[in-house]
Parts: structure tokens; C-alpha cells; sequence
């Protein structure tokens, strides 16, 4: 019948992640830092694969201030990740 054609019984679910966005790593040591990245990584990939295009999930890293050993910590680990980059410049997050 034409006028059911786009009704449905069927609930919609969204996928929900368990995914942080929001990542602290204060008080971190430069190993614990780099491996709770690693840890998480897969879970962010996930959930940008299952969203939609372009594929991308932001996620803050909160580093802190000090010696700024887990900020250059986290640049590396930026660059040398594959499917890892900062956002733009001028983007808002």
C-alpha cells in the first residue's frame, strides 16, 4: 500500500559509543600518557567509522601546563599516528 510506504514499526537506535571526547591526562607520566592514547585510539576510530562523512570524531587532549613534556608527548604521538591529526587552526571544537 503507497500511503505505508515510508511508515515503519521498527524503532530507530542510534549507536551510542562509549567513546571519551575528552581526555585528561594531568599528572601522567610520559608512558602512561602514551599508552592511554594508544588504549583509546580504536574506540575513536570506531565511532567516526560509524558516524558519518567525513569520518571524524574530535577529541580533546587536556595536557596541562609545567615542563610541557605530555604536551610534546601528545604532538608526537599526533604526527606520527596515521589516522590522527589536529584540527585546523581556526575550527572550533
Amino acid at each position: 500500500d503507497v500511503k505505508n510506504l515510508y511508515n515503519t514499526t521498527k524503532q530507530c537506535h542510534l549507536q551510542q559509543s562509549h567513546a571519551r571526547t575528552t581526555i585528561d591526562l594531568h599528572g601522567y607520566t610520559k608512558k602512561e600518557a602514551l599508552d592511554t592514547l594508544n588504549e583509546e585510539l580504536p574506540e575513536w576510530v570506531d565511532t567516526a567509522m560509524k558516524g558519518e562523512y567525513p569520518w571524524v570524531t574530535a577529541v580533546t587532549v587536556v595536557c596541562g601546563c609545567g615542563n610541557l613534556i605530555l604536551s610534546d608527548t601528545v604532538k608526537e604521538w599526533i604526527k606520527s599516528t596515521r589516522s590522527v591529526s589536529n584540527a585546523p587552526k581556526n575550527s572550533i571544537v
